[in-house]
């Protein structure tokens, strides 16, 4: 009979045992390991960090090339109206790199170019490529025949400011259609010339008094216009259209 209680009472005790006391915590299951989402996170953390280094390298990537000064018109060269920029390489745009400025020198521009413009090679031919009908005319002026801040790109026009002598020479060369070249007239040889070039006042290879001023005017004024010039007899205006 002892025998038995003793044998029950620790069934008892086992059982008791084998419960979690109060306080204590069951045992968790063991997580799952994904062997795949990690390699998958890797992967993703090595591509993002791979696209900022391209990135970076990628704005490290820059050329100097050439930027206008100036406003620069058809026909005419860039001259010294240049400066260099920095800017990113793209191999689809024809840059004129700063290391090509003296070939690009010269060359024409085919059509105006404006100031603050980064020049691409398109933009030049190896002649001057003037409109139909139009040509380039060259004067020589004192101070006092030209508007003091005259520059490229201007319109103006030209009269004659020469004396009764002059002009009846040069009316009588000119009788076709001329007139307008007579003195004290106030008709203008050319009403609205475009100004293609301006020596800057600062260029130490200028050693005449005059400016040089270099004009385009419809063919039919040129040669009036070239015909006062050589007699000094002629002044520039500023007209409205600038």
């Amino acid at each position: 009979m002892k025998i038995q209680e003793r044998t029950g009472a620790g069934n008892n005790r086992s059982a008791t045992s084998a419960q979690p006391a109060m306080g204590e915590r069951l045992p968790s299951a063991p997580r799952e390991r994904k062997p795949a989402l990690a390699a998958l996170a890797v992967l993703l953390i090595l591509v993002g960090a791979l696209g900022a280094t391209m990135l970076v390298l990628r704005a490290g990537d820059r050329v100097e090339v050439v930027r206008v000064t100036a406003d620069i018109q058809a026909g005419e060269s860039v001259g010294d109206h240049i400066t260099s920029v920095m800017v990113a390489d793209d191999a689809s745009i024809n840059y004129v790199r700063w290391n090509q400025r003296t070939g690009l020198k010269a060359l024409k521009a085919k059509s105006t170019i404006y100031q603050g413009t980064v020049v691409i090679g398109d933009m030049f031919a190896s002649k001057s490529s003037l409109p139909a009908g139009k040509a380039v005319v060259g004067l020589s002026l004192k101070e006092g025949q030209y508007p003091a801040d005259l520059k490229s790109g201007d319109i103006v026009a030209a009269y004659f400011v020469g004396d009764s002598s002059s002009s009846s020479s040069s009316s009588s060369s000119d009788r076709s259609g001329s007139s307008s070249s007579s003195g004290g007239s106030s008709t203008p040889i050319v009403s609205a010339a475009r100004v293609t070039s301006v020596p800057d006042d600062s260029d130490s290879t200028i050693s005449s008094t005059n400016k040089q001023v270099t004009v385009t005017v419809d063919e039919s004024d040129a040669a009036p216009l070239t015909r006062a010039a050589a007699a000094n007899a002629v002044s520039l205006v500023l007209v409205s259209g600038n």
